[in-house]
């Protein structure tokens, strides 16, 4: 009796924690004695006792693991029923509340085991207890569903078998039967063991359920028809039930359902055979079998009246997947799938011929899958990529090059050399057209006169005279809360959006007065219109019925419609025009890029997106699929078959054309009368990174629709889907003195389509998908011409034009303002280099050494031809810098500044979107660039070696980029400490030293910038970014402020701008800003010096009180330079394609929703029509009467004592309420980090 007790009172003390579950219930253990487990009664409990020893909750805490091994240990040796059932009431009580925590804590500690094998021994009893198997089953699918290694576990105890046994003997018995189908359905989300049930016959089985259609027994059809679908996911199910014809049989139950379910009562049974459907679909062998039973006909013809059917909605989604997924994959319309344009370079990375696509190169993507496990737990994380070694981020190598080779760069850095004595400013001067701009000049250039041809007096003399008229600094406008920059004086009030422009030519231009009808002056002239807006940069316009020389046509235009653009000269730029050099050697001219663009009047809101316009385009695909009537397909232009086409004077179709700078389409084809697909031209000597577009389209008819879809887009998303619309420019609003992009484009949605291209042809390592965008675009006017681009263009000419017109226009004895070239690129074209600082303010040797002792700021922009709202960015630097601003004065006086405004010229000249001529992503170059190869970057690295090499390393180097997936603007810098953080790595902080402030010119913007946002911005070091500007900068150079500014072709989602598209004018204002980001970052620098404090107060007088106002909010997120609360969030979560929405089609909700809905529904009817009612087995008044979390419990516990509630004889003695109740008023007093994951 002694050794009785003994082991009682262990047991008790190791259950004992098991109080805190609030649970009192009698449990046999091995030697046969009861263990009370007592409920507990007080919520409060004391970890700590008054003088700090330790409580008796810390003591019970760490017993709690072990009383819950004994309960599984318990149940899965004892042979006791009324024991089974009391552990499995209290294991149900436990996870019927609380987080998933506390069910991966029962796994971690044999739960899943002790489960599978009590069901393996009860099921295999001579007669199997359903009182037991029932919440045991409830359990399993509860607990399997989590535990990542259950199927495994489930083969090894050969659960599998014992539950498919289960169910063949309970197909007349509902209610046991759908308890089977709940735990097979747990074991088919396993690949592996849903493989194992097909083999052992379980498809055979529940097509025994499911079919023929019937309206009874709904809630097993549908738990059936579940199954089914997760074990189709199976290559191996997929194949067999392809063989016996079971595609057929589901396309047939699919209408069945669909025509009978009138009410939409049955949504979920007829998704769950649409699934069955999808998941076959993902196979080439049930492609082809749903093909060949008309399924895409059968979707299309269920599915095609119910789009905008709210009660459709899970049914419609899951088609439009099956109709993607089977609709037959096809080649681009193209004959090659490298570019039309290739230029041979020294050590070409494509070096064979143009591969010709051909029928081999359709992507399947079916039977070359392997079955994957999803118990596999090698999952890559997305802090996979972050640089984790410390040695690797601080590491600082060497040269690249010889140190010889440095001194080259001193030419490029003459105003440290330079004697002012010698460069007496000339303020009288020719402007020559023809004279090369780009060479290296050693003089201050002149100020033009204001007679000279082409510049009026405003821009002659810009720097002079504008000093007078400047009324407030960006400073102030800064201060007024919504920062309106200096750029806002450029726009016009008479502009207006397309939409209100009356279609019949008259107009009003920039200066107010009436323009006379368009086509009468055009027809007056005998002018072409298609010649005018794309003229020829020299000789004659061949199309034009009268031929003149260019220069000759655009003096009478500018007569008739005279403009007034800031920086911006059509002569000039056709001078500059002719002397850029491009692969295809263009001979025409975009005219926005001749003629200018005004800032619009006002920013243009983002696009609200139509509900359900991308599944209407995808019907729309079917549609032209199999019902092929009104299709034209005709080819209207191609960049591949060189001559007119057709003869368009008799067609009814548009006319496209892009062999202009930056342009870029390869392909026209006519779909129908109003629709046209196009194809972009691959960046060139590659095959990919088709996504920027630039060309002229002509030949409209106003107030019409017309519908354009790009085909062959490479992005997996885009800012398209969420309010970004393309940019127009119109040639008839131009002459109507409107020269401006404006956003345009309705209905318009981006998405994967059924174009494949496989490895070998693209020749890389993976095949490829393409993605559709589509727009529609209503023209203001009757034979138009207009311009279509993803972004608002800034091409090399627009460049090289407004550098020269800004060197004269400057004032050369305040501002020092060289243009040069860092080197010719592949293309022979020049890499414009600028300095910008201050003149010193005499030849003493004072004033020199202070000029020369300036600090290096420098600013890159446009390494990727796509990105042209980098260089509109630069464009708005450029200008405030050389301004009468007092903060742009302040800066020349303080900073000189290097600025490379288009590091890839001939990508964007030749149209590319990412790389240089070599095919290459010169972004991902700079770890050893080769001079012959990638001179652009060789040199521009050489420069900041260079400058490093004499001390001279700059304070900010910064490289404008854009983002084509996120909103705002942001800055990505480097961060060891930061990155290893990321990822849970200890930091040592004498270790580890770092300079602090390189999150601090992203504060300053934050609170200066309407654009910015901080929220975005990220320092974190990834491996894949190793060969960046940003990193490599940072690492060799030693510059730890080294950025990347990205900014978004979308707009703003956050401040003053939040909803609205970005400008060029707020783009040019995002430039200005991070010039005066870069003065307060001066200004809160401990190195900051008393004189240039002092000159900040004098030249900002009024604004003095603002700027110490800014000081003040920018450094006052800054005190802690530890604190990571402004982390970067994950990038924006975006629904790109129709696939996200079923990502939680076997989600661990619904199938808890039903088990729980079964096992506390005391009733547990199945929802029968027709004639009579299923026949129920008999079931325990445990299973009928087990309590739940409900409304009704609830509202009664208050009124209803605890000993009230205690059932008699020897089941559990405390209702699942009571312990809910005590379980969380326990959890709730808990804070030591001691608690059991019981306690959520």
């Amino acid at each position: 009796m002694s050794v009785r007790r003994s082991r009682v009172a262990c047991c008790d003390f190791t259950l004992g924690s098991m109080c805190s579950w609030g649970l009192r219930a009698p449990v046999s253990c091995e030697a046969g004695g009861e263990v009370s487990l007592a409920a507990a009664t007080s919520p409060a409990r004391i970890w700590r006792q008054s003088d700090g020893s330790p409580g008796l909750e810390e003591v019970m805490a760490e017993q709690e693991a072990s009383g819950l091994q004994l309960l599984l240990h318990t149940l899965q040796r004892s042979s006791d029923r009324e024991s089974i059932l009391s552990i499995l009431q209290v294991l149900g009580d436990l996870l019927s509340v609380g987080t998933d925590r506390r069910i991966h804590y029962m796994i971690s500690k044999g739960g899943s085991e002790a489960l599978l094998q009590t069901l393996v021994d009860t099921a295999r009893t001579f007669s199997p207890d359903y009182d037991i198997l029932l919440p045991l089953l409830r359990l399993l699918a509860k607990v399997g569903l989590r535990d990542k290694k259950f199927g495994q576990k489930a083969l090894e105890l050969e659960a599998l078998d014992v539950t498919l046994t289960l169910a063949r003997k309970n197909l007349s018995h509902s209610q046991n039967l759908l308890h089977c189908l709940w735990a097979l359905r747990v074991f088919a989300s396993r690949v592996t063991t849903g493989a194992m049930l097909g083999i052992n016959g379980a498809m055979e089985l529940l097509f025994k359920v499911i079919t023929p259609y019937s309206r009874k027994h709904t809630r097993i059809i549908r738990a059936a028809a579940e199954v089914l679908a997760a074990l189709l996911k199976s290559k191996s199910n997929s194949r067999r039930a392809v063989n016996r014809g079971y595609v057929t049989s589901l396309l047939r139950l699919h209408q069945n359902w669909h025509s009978h379910d009138t009410a939409h009562t049955y949504v979920q049974i007829r998704r769950a055979l649409l699934l069955c459907l999808k998941h076959v679909s993902t196979f080439r062998s049930g492609r082809e079998a749903f093909l060949s039973s008309q399924g895409l006909e059968i979707l299309f013809g269920t599915t095609q009246n119910h789009l905008d059917d709210k009660i459709m909605e899970p049914l419609i989604s899951v088609v439009l997947q099956i109709l993607r997924q089977c609709y037959p994959k096809s080649l681009l319309p193209l004959p090659t799938a490298s570019s039309a344009y290739a230029f041979p370079v020294p050590g070409s990375i494509t070096s064979e011929p143009p591969r010709v696509l051909t029928e081999e190169d359709f992507e399947d993507d079916g039977d070359e899958e392997v079955d994957k496990d999803s118990d596999s737990e090698d999952v890559k994380e997305e802090d996979d990529d972050l640089e984790t070694d410390v040695n690797k981020l601080s590491f600082k190598p060497g040269l690249d090059r010889a140190e010889e080779e440095l001194e080259q760069y001193e030419a490029m850095c003459l105003e440290l050399s330079y004697s002012f004595e010698e460069l007496e400013p000339k303020l009288e001067g020719d402007l020559n057209f023809e004279e090369p701009q780009c060479a290296n000049h050693h003089h201050i250039p002149a100020a033009a006169s204001p007679k000279q041809h082409g510049l009026n007096k405003d821009q002659s003399h810009w720097g002079l005279e504008r000093e007078d008229t400047v009324q407030a600094s960006l400073l102030s406008m800064v201060k007024m809360g919504r920062s309106t920059v200096h750029l806002a004086s450029k726009r016009k009030p008479a502009m207006k959006t397309y939409q209100n422009v009356p279609s019949n030519g008259l107009g009003i231009d920039s200066s107010g007065n009436e323009i006379p009808d368009i086509q009468a002056s055009l027809k007056e002239d005998a002018w072409d219109i298609d010649a005018i807006s794309c003229p020829r940069m020299s000789a004659s316009l061949a199309n034009s019925t009268m031929p003149r020389e260019s220069v000759e046509v655009i003096d009478k235009l500018l007569q008739t419609h005279p403009i007034d653009i800031p920086f911006h000269e059509p002569h000039l730029y056709m001078a500059k025009a002719r002397r850029t050099s491009s692969v295809a050697d263009f001979k025409m001219m975009a005219f926005p890029d001749l003629w200018g663009h005004h800032l619009p009047t006002s920013a243009q809101s983002m696009l609200e997106r139509k509900c359900g316009v991308q599944r209407i385009k995808i019907f729309e695909d079917i549609r032209r699929l199999i019902q092929p009537r009104d299709v034209i397909n005709k080819v209207v232009f191609s960049l591949d078959e060189p001559g007119p086409l057709q003869d368009f004077s008799a067609s009814h179709c548009l006319r496209f054309f892009s062999k202009f700078e930056s342009g870029n389409l390869r392909k026209a084809i006519q779909v129908r009368e109003f629709e046209y697909d196009l194809l972009l031209n691959a960046d060139v000597n590659t095959t990919q990174h088709q996504q920027w577009f630039y060309f002229k389209v002509s030949g409209m008819r106003a107030a019409v629709p017309y519908r354009f879809n790009i085909i062959n887009c490479e992005k997996p998303n885009s800012q398209f889907n969420y309010g970004m619309q393309p940019t127009m420019y119109s040639v008839k609003e131009a002459l109507l003195g409107r020269p401006t992009w404006v956003r345009t484009g309705s209905e318009i949605c981006y998405y994967r389509n059924h174009y494949r291209l496989n490895a070998a042809a693209k020749g890389g390592a993976s095949g490829k998908c393409y993605y559709t965008l589509t727009f529609a675009v209503t023209f203001p006017h009757n034979e138009d011409v207009c311009y279509l681009a993803y972004h608002y263009p800034y091409t090399y000419t627009a460049l090289m034009t407004h550098l020269d017109i800004l060197e004269k226009s400057i004032n050369p004895k305040q501002v020092y303002f060289r243009q040069g070239a860092l080197c010719q690129t592949l293309g022979g074209n020049p890499c414009p280099l600028v300095t910008i600082t201050a003149m010193p303010e005499s030849n003493s040797t004072d004033h020199l050494a202070q000029f020369r002792q300036r600090p290096y700021q420098v600013i890159t922009a446009r390494v990727h031809p796509g990105e042209s709202n980098s260089s509109w960015v630069m464009k708005g630097a450029l200008e405030f810098l050389v301004s009468s601003d007092p903060v742009a004065r302040l800066l020349r006086e303080n900073f000189i500044f290097k600025i490379i405004p288009m590091l890839n010229p001939d990508g964007v000249i030749n149209g590319n979107h990412r790389c240089s001529l070599r095919g290459e992503d010169l972004n991902r170059q700079w770890l050893l660039p080769s001079a012959h190869l990638q001179p652009t970057i060789y040199h521009a690295k050489g420069l900041l070696y260079y400058l490093s090499s004499i001390g001279r390393s700059p304070v900010v180097f910064c490289d404008i980029h854009g983002h084509s997936q996120k909103k705002n603007v942001f800055l990505y810098g480097c961060s060891i400490k930061e990155t290893l953080w990321q990822v849970g790595r200890p930091v040592s902080t004498s270790a580890v030293l770092e300079d602090v402030s390189y999150r601090t010119l992203a504060k300053i913007l934050d609170k200066l910038a309407p654009a910015f946002t901080m929220g975005s911005c990220s320092f974190l070091v990834e491996k894949s970014r190793a060969s960046t500007a940003r990193v490599v900068v940072w690492r060799e150079m030693g510059v730890s402020r080294s950025y990347t500014m990205e900014n978004s072709f979308c707009g703003c989602n956050q401040g003053p701008y939040k909803g609205l598209q970005f400008g060029t004018g707020e783009l040019e204002e995002m430039g200005a800003m991070f010039c005066l980001g870069l003065l307060i970052l001066e200004l809160k620098s401990i190195s900051c010096s008393h004189q240039l404090l002092a000159c900040a107060a004098t030249l900002l007088n009024v604004e003095e009180r603002a700027l110490y106002h800014h000081l003040q909010r920018c450094s006052s997120s800054n005190n802690n330079t530890a604190e990571l609360d402004d982390e970067p969030p994950c990038l924006e979560e975006i629904d790109y394609n129709t696939d996200s929405s079923l990502n939680q089609e076997g989600s661990l909700l619904e199938l808890d929703r039903q088990i729980q809905e079964c096992a506390f529904d005391k009733e547990e009817r199945e929802e029968d029509e027709g004639t009579g009612q299923e026949e129920k087995p008999s079931q325990s008044p445990e299973l009928h009467g087990e309590s739940c979390v409900s409304n009704h419990w609830t509202s009664n516990y208050d009124s209803t004592s605890p000993s009230e509630m205690h059932s008699t004889g020897d089941a559990i003695t405390v209702s699942s309420v009571h312990l809910i109740q005590v379980a969380h008023s326990s959890s709730t007093s808990l804070s030591n980090p001691l608690s059991s994951p019981f306690h959520d």
